[in-house]
């Protein structure tokens, strides 16, 4: 595999750092009020939607969960709307009616997150006979996590996928649990890998914390996919650091978080970055600045923009080409 070019390797640094703090501001936002309902935190597991996110153009579609905040700044960049949204205002992404698992974009391919485990990934396979119909080089991206293979329809979309060579990348999140329940005690056979190519998917296993390896192997993927070679699998293994939801209570092994501690994609990129002498102290100095007073904004944003009219459709402007 190429090395990744300097600048790239920058705004995949940029991306990680922006959603790490966007999600630990919305945390203390939760925490004061400011933002209500079911709040699903991605800390820990922002290598994988940088990695894929950055490796598509626009117009490729992807297809959320419920854990979606950081696929939806990765794809869409839109970090004043995403917050507006979380905080119910109309200038949200889905003008205030959709909240933390709705979040769409269509002009900058995101097609919303999904409440059901696993039921975006028919969603994304729909995305991608779209694209395959119209004769495009578009692709669909299905973002899933380690709970959602044990549905009958990761089985099926695999089966459809692969027989009518749909250009679909399916992206499972292996971080160790299906909201509460550890993976080891929910799946029997825990290789997804091999599930997939049981079907005829080709599929790879990455270090879900490594925003390198992902973006390199999400990159290889496309680029088949784009040249028709049929569907694709991604396992990313990581780890999801917080409780499943803002009002869950967390009941995990004491010293079970210290132990993922040294495999943090932030700072495993960050010391990595450090060593080849591509960034500076400075440099991330600058960075962690002009990430705060961008969150700043955004939370400035929301909090002017207006609450909606519940008797305006809030799909008013979405106009999809």
């Amino acid at each position: 595999m190429e090395s990744i070019d300097l600048h790239i390797k920058r705004e995949l640094l940029e991306y990680l750092v922006l959603i790490r703090r966007f999600e630990e501001r919305v945390k203390v936002l939760y925490h004061q009020g400011a933002i209500m309902g079911a709040i699903h935190l991605y800390i820990g597991q922002e290598a994988v939607a940088v990695g894929v996110c950055r490796s598509l153009r626009d117009e490729d579609t992807v297809f959320s969960t419920h854990r979606g905040h950081g696929h939806a700044i990765a794809k869409s960049g839109e970090v004043e709307r995403i917050m507006a949204e979380l905080m119910g205002r109309d200038e949200g992404l889905s003008r205030g009616h959709g909240g933390s698992m709705h979040l769409f974009e269509p002009p900058k391919g995101l097609m919303g997150g999904n409440g059901i485990v696993g039921g975006g990934i028919p969603l994304s396979l729909g995305g991608a006979f779209t694209a395959q119909y119209q004769g495009s080089d578009r692709i669909s991206v299905g973002f899933f996590s380690d709970g959602a293979v044990n549905q009958g329809t990761f089985a099926e979309c695999l089966n459809l996928a692969a027989l009518w060579k749909l250009p679909v990348l399916l992206v499972c999140e292996n971080n160790q649990y299906a909201a509460t329940t550890p993976v080891e005690r929910s799946t029997a056979v825990r290789d997804v890998v091999g599930r997939a190519r049981a079907f005829g998917v080709r599929a790879e296993k990455v270090d879900g914390n490594d925003v390198e390896a992902v973006f390199q192997a999400a990159t290889a993927a496309v680029a088949a996919l784009r040249q028709s070679q049929g569907p694709r699998l991604l396992e990313c293994e990581t780890y999801r650091v917080e409780p499943h939801c803002g009002i869950i209570p967390d009941e995990r092994t004491p010293g079970e978080r210290e132990l993922w501690n040294p495999r943090d994609p932030v700072s495993l990129f960050v010391g990595r970055l450090v060593g080849e002498g591509a960034i500076s102290a400075s440099d991330l100095e600058a960075l962690e600045r002009r990430v705060r007073e961008r969150l700043d904004r955004a939370v400035e944003f929301g909090a002017r923009s207006p609450w909606p009219d519940p008797q305006v459709d809030p799909h008013r402007t979405w106009v999809l080409q």
